[in-house]
């Protein structure tokens, strides 16, 4: 084997839902696979996303070849924008994720500057010393690859998200072979995606959603509305045969699903019959048994077409007794409230709402591989290292337990997280050191808007102990404090003797003031400190409360 070395360093995706995204080196030459973003936690307050840190990339921006998507889903292209706006570098991906790629930068204004380069499943190419194989996987989206990488030291094989169908609605098949060919070749590494390894069996086929949906569709006494992720075009081909085999016409209500159908259309994912569409428009120029609504806002979004409608706040889309409504998607974890939120306020509307409760035939079926699926590819592939990716931690020690129960297919088990270093050379694999990685808060979905630590620790403070105003007017020329200060409280309760609080913080303050050197009171800065200090003693002795105080001067 060469002497040098290969290096393996995930900046995201491991310990953790999302930010799927992966540097591969060797040398003087570095690919990222994928670069997603994740949804924030709830104590994230006011961002929006969330996206990895790639200060490794930055550092080391002349050796960053290009980035690989494996597909087109938010938890994996999600954070290009970001990525790009630092490292202008080529972008390779299939047509339908280079579509959606396209939309995303467009939006940001990068589109015009960006190399994107559509890649086939089962085509080989060059990217720096790497040799790169795509090879088609089936997915709960369309067009999705996992990635074998060609490096002097071996090939590693990252599965992306995948799930073994064998029925997949557009025809397009899991590709076994070409990783059974690697498994007789030596296959240094496999990188696999550890979501749902809690699960037991095979993850049933996308088709499987098929028999619920002729059910609904021929039961659904007036209109129906269904809503999926815009991204699940099997899903949402097999809602538009349904409503087509049921003489129902198909309105698309929501930007991200128009946008998602259109360019399914465009790409040949989604064959619509003639006169099948009506606008939102038509919605009610049609009798509610002949139409069936495709909406967006499955994960119960604030601002989503679904939520609106649920709260009777929507133009066109409007629920009313005997619609039914359909959730066709899992429960993101930390979306169960505001999912909840919308399906009580569908019940207040008398709507029957169908979501997944576990019936058989199924509303919902998985896009990730189950446990025996895991298997069958670990024993296709046989490698020699085994690293569980894409979950947080539990599920990566479930995975990597998995594997090390398969004796003969595997040879040697590795845990990682992100941010550590796993070093190939011709003695074997290890642990090789960190670098820095961790997350990147964006407020607004403005490109320039990063929040720091700092303000989110602020806003945290805010919403747990409000904050106080004191405004004190001194004069300019004397140096005097004009007035008794005021005091502006907000989100900050001080309890049953409200007025008695007022007055003893204006005491306070008054104290401080009569305390301080003129010099003192002449510096703002200073003095506002010296009043924050004491005031901010005094609330926490007779309150036990810690609100954000800040002082404002008023020059007279």
């Amino acid at each position: 084997m060469p002497s040098g070395k290969l290096q393996v360093i995930p900046l995201g995706g491991l310990g953790e839902f999302g930010m799927n995204c992966m540097a591969v080196r060797y040398g003087d030459d570095i690919v990222v696979i994928d670069a997603g973003m994740m949804f924030p936690e709830a104590e994230l307050l006011g961002v929006d996303i969330v996206v990895p840190d790639i200060s490794y990339l930055v550092e080391n921006r002349d050796k960053v070849r290009a980035i690989l998507l494996t597909h087109g889903h938010e938890d994996h292209i999600g954070a290009l924008p970001w990525i790009l706006s630092e490292l202008n570098v080529p972008i390779y991906g299939t047509e339908f994720t280079l579509a959606y790629v396209e939309g995303k930068l467009e939006e940001h204004g990068l589109l015009d500057d960006a190399d994107l380069i559509e890649i086939r499943p089962g085509a080989r190419f060059k990217v720096g010393i790497f040799t790169i194989h795509a090879m088609q996987v089936t997915h709960s989206l369309v067009d999705c690859v996992a990635l074998a990488v060609h490096t002097p030291l071996g090939v590693i094989i990252h599965t992306g998200d995948f799930k073994v169908d064998p029925t997949p609605t557009d025809n397009r098949l899991f590709d076994l072979h070409a990783f059974a060919e690697y498994g007789k070749e030596n296959v240094l590494a496999l990188f696999q995606d550890s979501t749902n390894v809690e699960r037991r069996g095979y993850t049933p086929s996308e088709r499987a959603v098929r028999a619920r949906f002729a059910e609904i569709f021929h039961r659904a006494p007036r209109r129906l509305f269904l809503s999926c992720f815009s991204s699940s075009i099997h899903r949402i081909n097999l809602a538009i045969e349904a409503a087509y085999n049921n003489g129902r016409k198909v309105a698309l209500v929501g930007r991200s699903m128009n946008e998602s159908v259109e360019i399914a259309q465009d790409l040949g994912y989604i064959d619509m019959p003639e006169g099948a569409f009506i606008t939102p428009g038509q919605i009610r120029d049609y009798a509610p048994e002949k139409v069936c609504v495709l909406i967006s806002g499955t994960q119960g979004e604030p601002m989503s077409a679904l939520s609106r409608a649920a709260v009777d706040n929507h133009k066109h889309a409007k629920i009313e007794p005997n619609d039914t409504v359909v959730l066709s998607s899992r429960i993101i974890p930390g979306n169960e409230k505001s999912i909840y939120r919308v399906i009580d306020h569908l019940f207040r509307r008398n709507a029957h709402v169908i979501y997944d409760d576990g019936s058989t035939p199924p509303v919902h079926v998985s896009g990730h591989a189950s446990q025996e699926e895991l298997r069958l590819i670990i024993n296709l592939v046989r490698p020699r290292y085994f690293i569980p990716v894409h979950g947080e931690y539990r599920q990566l020690k479930l995975h990597a337990e998995l594997a090390q129960a398969m004796r003969g297919a595997v040879g040697q088990v590795l845990m990682m997280e992100s941010g550590d270093v796993l070093e190939f050379d011709e003695l074997g694999a290890r642990k090789a050191g960190k670098v820095k990685v961790g997350r990147v808060c964006i407020d607004s979905g403005s490109m320039g808007e990063v929040v720091e630590d700092l303000v989110i620790r602020d806003r945290r403070h805010l919403s747990e102990d409000g904050f106080v105003l004191p405004i004190i007017a001194i004069n300019k020329l004397t140096g005097q404090v004009e007035s008794v200060p005021e005091i502006v409280m907000r989100g900050f309760a001080p309890g049953s003797e409200g007025d008695a609080f007022v007055e003893k913080s204006r005491e306070t303050i008054m104290k401080t003031l009569e305390a301080s050197s003129p010099e003192e009171i002449a510096d703002y800065g200073v003095i506002k400190e010296k009043v924050r200090q004491d005031l901010k003693r005094y609330i926490a002795k007779s309150t036990q409360r810690r609100p954000l105080i800040m002082p404002v001067i008023l020059e007279i």
